[in-house]
């Protein structure tokens, strides 16, 4: 079957659901089996949904699972409504970001009123990337990450908010809010540095937020330098470390795109440094 053919078997679907809908808000319909109608409904609108994904129109399977999340809520079915808006989110994903984002925000209220933190988190996460790459709101992805971070932190799953957190403090470095990063990493290099597992990340966290420091001012950042040398002696030996004290990284090591501004910031600062002191 071609994707018109997949189109017209969903509309169908689609009209043969609204027919139940209606038949069940009648007089008679509510008394004979009016439930039964809506979850027939539900499970057409579900059926319509999964065709038009195959026919690759993603809106209309949107709408769809959409559709079926309203009919769930109505009969008090709260998991199988949240399973629909995450459907009808990954549906927009391709085609309408905001209204992914909206399906999503939807989900999340019922998980959290279900006490399901766990899966809230990782629905924040999944819009916080649509914020990133579709809509490039870095400030709303900021605000996602936290969220879903600090669900994690609540239910003990330490290492996925720490990941949160992480990308938390990229951008917070790159819109140059240098304390918000350094506290950050300053928090997960510490829990790094207490696990034998996470140890050898440790060094990256307190370079990143010694880079910081150096965005800032130089004498802070030295001293930043000694206590997480003193903290975390393996970071002296560190080519990081070495970094933080020689001019020869980009021999050591191929530099990212965050790193190299972040250089930059600190050529900067030390330039005028430099031109105060003349």
């Amino acid at each position: 079957m071609d994707n018109s053919g997949k189109e017209k078997e969903a509309a169908a679907l689609m009209a043969e659901a609204e027919k139940k809908l209606k038949s069940s808000q009648s007089f008679f319909g509510s008394m004979f089996g009016g439930s039964s109608k809506l979850e027939e409904a539900c499970d057409m609108y579900v059926r319509a949904a999964n065709m038009y994904k195959m026919a690759k129109n993603w809106c209309a399977a949107g709408n769809a699972f959409s559709k079926a999340a309203h009919l769930h809520l109505q009969m008090q079915s709260k998991h199988d409504a949240a399973t629909n808006l995450i459907d009808a989110g990954n549906a927009f994903k391709k085609a309408d970001p905001q209204e992914a984002i909206n399906c999503l925000n939807r989900a999340i209220e019922i998980y959290t009123d279900m006490g399901r933190f766990t899966i809230a988190a990782k629905h924040h996460i999944s819009i916080a990337e649509i914020y990133e790459t579709e809509l490039v709101d870095i400030d709303k992805a900021i605000a996602h990450f936290e969220q879903a971070a600090d669900y994690y932190k609540g239910e003990e799953s330490t290492s996925s908010a720490n990941k949160c957190l992480l990308k938390v403090a990229t951008y917070a470095a790159q819109l140059e809010q240098y304390q918000k990063a350094i506290e950050i990493y300053e928090q997960v290099g510490t829990h790094a540095m207490d696990s034998t597992l996470l140890k050898y990340s440790a060094k990256d966290h307190f370079f990143k937020a010694a880079l910081c420091h150096f965005c800032v001012d130089m004498l802070n950042a030295k001293l930043a330098v000694q206590k997480y040398e003193e903290m975390f002696p393996a970071f002296s030996d560190s080519r990081e470390c070495k970094l933080l004290k020689v001019k020869e990284y980009d021999t050591i090591s191929r530099l990212d795109q965050w790193l190299t501004t972040m250089l930059l910031r600190i050529k900067k600062t030390i330039q005028d440094d430099e031109n105060d002191l003349r």
